[in-house]
Parts: structure tokens; C-alpha cells; sequence
């Protein structure tokens, strides 16, 4: 009976993030955060933060990753279906519902003038997401570094529209921080790995 209603409960939970997000994956980190670390203790803001950086290096929408992930550590590979079918619905039967009607519904006014408002939120929001991780982010002059630069660099990208994949940052900034890393003398990485842990941490 417990198992049930924690399944019930992953489902409904991500039903209700999916349907009142609006945005995609990265205003939903938001919500997924203060929701499964904050009120339901379901997963701790490292593992928040581990699980980020996951989904955004492997295929696949980020939030529907981070729920899947979250389904799992509560309920195995039920759980991760709960929470994948719960944040993937809404979404579905609502896109479905509006291309049956989707020339006509983009003509009404009010539907025009409110998906003008949306759009400004959802830059807020995403803009609010990216702060809430960068609070949270460790203090520590590597990372710093790499978060700077690689602003700079989306910005430069993005002013004069170069041809310059996110992916490839995402893997110059792994190469550096590996880099460091192992320039720092990497510690003993046999064992329980808790050499290679506290070197990371020490960066």
C-alpha cells in the first residue's frame, strides 16, 4: 500500500509540473527543484545539481531526464515510468488537442496577446532557474572561471550568430575542469573512489 502511494504520488506530482510549466525543460528545473528537493526531500540540491548536468549531457529533454531520475531513486524502474508518463502527459494531450485546431487558434486575439505575455515570463523564469543554480553552485575559483567564460562565450555566440554548438562548450569546459584536474596531480583513483571525490572537491 505505501509502494502505491508513492507512485500515485510521483505520477500526480510530475503531472502537476508538466501541466502548470510553461517554458520547457529549463523553467521546470525550477519547479522541480523547490518541489522533490525542497518539500518532499525526494533527492538532496547535490544531487540536483549531479543529475542537471547529466541530463544536459545525454539525449533527451533535461526535464524529462531529471524526472526520470527522481522516479528511480524512489521506486526503481516504476518509479521512473510514474514520473516520465506523469511529466510527458499533460503536455502531449494538450499539443494533440490544439493541432486539431491549430490555424485558428493562433488567429484569436486574446490567445495572440496572452502567448506575448508568456513569452516574457518564461524568459524570467529561465533566467530565475539559471540564477538559483549559480547560488547554489561551490564557491570555488575553477568553476567561477569556467561559468564567466562560458558566458561570455554564449554571448559572443549568440551576438553574431556563429555556427557554434552548446554541446562542444559543454565538452571544452569538461576538457578544462579534467584538465585542472589532473594538472592538480589527480589522486589515487583505485579503490572506493574517495580519493577521486575529495581531489574534485578540492578545486
Amino acid at each position: 500500500m505505501k509502494q502505491n502511494n508513492l507512485l500515485a504520488d510521483l505520477l500526480l506530482t510530475f503531472m502537476k509540473i508538466g501541466l502548470f510549466t510553461f517554458g520547457g525543460g529549463y523553467v521546470m528545473i525550477g519547479f522541480i527543484e523547490d518541489i522533490c528537493v525542497n518539500k518532499k526531500k525526494w533527492i538532496s540540491h547535490e544531487e540536483m545539481a549531479d543529475i542537471l548536468v547529466i541530463a544536459e549531457s545525454t539525449p533527451g529533454p533535461m526535464a524529462i531526464n531529471c524526472a526520470t531520475y527522481v522516479g528511480f531513486v524512489q521506486a526503481g524502474f516504476v518509479g521512473s515510468l510514474m514520473t516520465t508518463l506523469g511529466i510527458v502527459l499533460p503536455s502531449f494531450v494538450i499539443i494533440y488537442l490544439i493541432s486539431m485546431v491549430l490555424d485558428g487558434f493562433l488567429e484569436i486575439t486574446l490567445i495572440a496577446h496572452a502567448f506575448q505575455g508568456i513569452k516574457i515570463a518564461v524568459g524570467v523564469l529561465i533566467f530565475d532557474a539559471a540564477l538559483g543554480m549559480i547560488k547554489k553552485m561551490p564557491k570555488k575559483p575553477l568553476m567561477k572561471g569556467i561559468m564567466v567564460c562560458a558566458f561570455i562565450a554564449m554571448m559572443v555566440i549568440n551576438i553574431f550568430a556563429l555556427r557554434f554548438s552548446t554541446i562542444a562548450l559543454m565538452i571544452i569546459a569538461a576538457i578544462v575542469s579534467l584538465s585542472v584536474f589532473i594538472a592538480k596531480g589527480a589522486p589515487d583513483m583505485k579503490g572506493d573512489g574517495k580519493g577521486a571525490m575529495k581531489g574534485g572537491a578540492a578545486q
